[in-house]
């Protein structure tokens, strides 16, 4: 079968390796689409570790079901976990399943930019999504990402009449920013530095959208919002600069969430008495999603609450690949690129 090897983001190559052989208790996953993270593209992360087959947002049909296999039969269309928890240590038992060291142990075989992935028995057992007859494999692919924001806004007690703040406005901010507005906020404002992006948050259901770079974010929102910061802030870009800004647009009593990663190295300049002193301010992170959050996250696509065709920009073919990473790591007049291994 054809993998797609990632080097690095200049240095993507396609090359064969045999078809995995499952186990007992494993499935083989013939896979139809697998979209490109942002995490996909941070360089400094997997600098050590590379060559790297990436890939974990996925859409695929059962084609091979190991022994003791009873829930799944070859040609179900599915989706999976890449992670799984444990739901027995110490940080599961506690509600923080996604920083399970099972979880970060788990893993697809060889990745999702293939064009076979084996399932280990661990993530049959808890972190295979049947997908509905009308949700599309690219429409899959969303899952995961989805399942990511749906604990990130849960982690930031995110409720009906709530005012939010999201600060870039690629694919995480537009998909907060959609989650925010089912969730019933009142006001949901969007920050980019690209407004082909900007664009693209106002038709997704953003009340207001800012070029950060050219219009005081600060300002407008507090006119927007009757005078008043904002109750969260959700940070869905990398640059330093996104995290001042976060910083000095949360009202008091207010969240900020740390939802995008950063460079590395980067820190946090804050001012401990204007920050927190006299202001209940609360800054957290999320990491990843649960089972139960991928599987409300398939809900909630079947029902439609997130306008998905909107932004899928790009679907290549996985001999495409090196373009599809060209295009998440400039991040212009793109979103959302999916590799569809199954289309020569």
């Amino acid at each position: 079968m054809k993998v797609a090897l990632y080097y690095s983001n200049s240095d993507v190559r396609i090359e064969e390796r045999p078809v995995p052989k499952i186990g007992a208790g494993e499935l083989l996953i013939r896979v139809e689409a697998s979209g490109i993270c942002g995490s996909d593209v941070m360089e400094w992360y997997r600098r050590d570790k590379v060559p790297l087959v990436l890939g974990h947002e996925i859409g695929g049909v059962v084609t091979e079901v190991g022994e003791r296999v009873e829930k799944y039969k070859a040609g179900d269309r599915v989706s999976a976990s890449h992670h799984v928890p444990c739901n027995e240590c110490r940080y599961c038992l506690s509600g923080h399943h996604t920083v399970c060291e099972t979880l970060r142990r788990t893993f697809f075989d060889p990745g999702g930019f293939c064009e076979y992935l084996r399932l280990p028995k661990i993530n049959v057992g808890q972190g295979v999504y049947l997908l509905p007859d009308e949700m599309s494999f690219e429409e899959a692919t969303f899952i995961e990402p989805i399942a990511c924001v749906l604990r990130g806004q849960r982690l930031a007690k995110m409720k009906k009449g709530k005012s939010v703040l999201v600060i870039g406005s690629g694919i995480a901010g537009l998909l907060h920013i959609q989650m925010a507005k089912i969730s019933g906020a009142s006001l949901v404002a969007a920050t980019d530095i690209n407004e082909y992006r900007l664009k693209i948050a106002k038709k997704l259901g953003a009340d207001c959208v800012m070029n950060s770079i050219s219009e005081d974010v600060v300002a407008k929102f507090k006119k927007l919002n009757g005078g008043r910061l904002a109750d969260l802030v959700v940070i869905c870009a990398g640059a330093p600069q996104a995290i001042g800004q976060a910083l000095e647009s949360v009202d008091r009593g207010g969240i900020v969430l740390f939802f995008a990663p950063t460079n590395e190295g980067v820190k946090i300049p804050i001012s401990i008495n204007k920050i927190f002193w006299r202001t209940e301010i609360t800054l957290t992170s999320s990491y990843a999603g649960t089972p139960g959050e991928h599987t409300e996250a398939l809900e909630l696509i079947r029902t439609r609450k997130f306008h998905i065709q909107d932004m899928i920009t790009h679907r290549l073919k996985l001999s495409q690949i090196q373009r599809g990473f060209q295009l998440v790591t400039e991040a212009k007049n793109s979103l959302k690129v999916i590799i569809e291994p199954q289309v020569k």
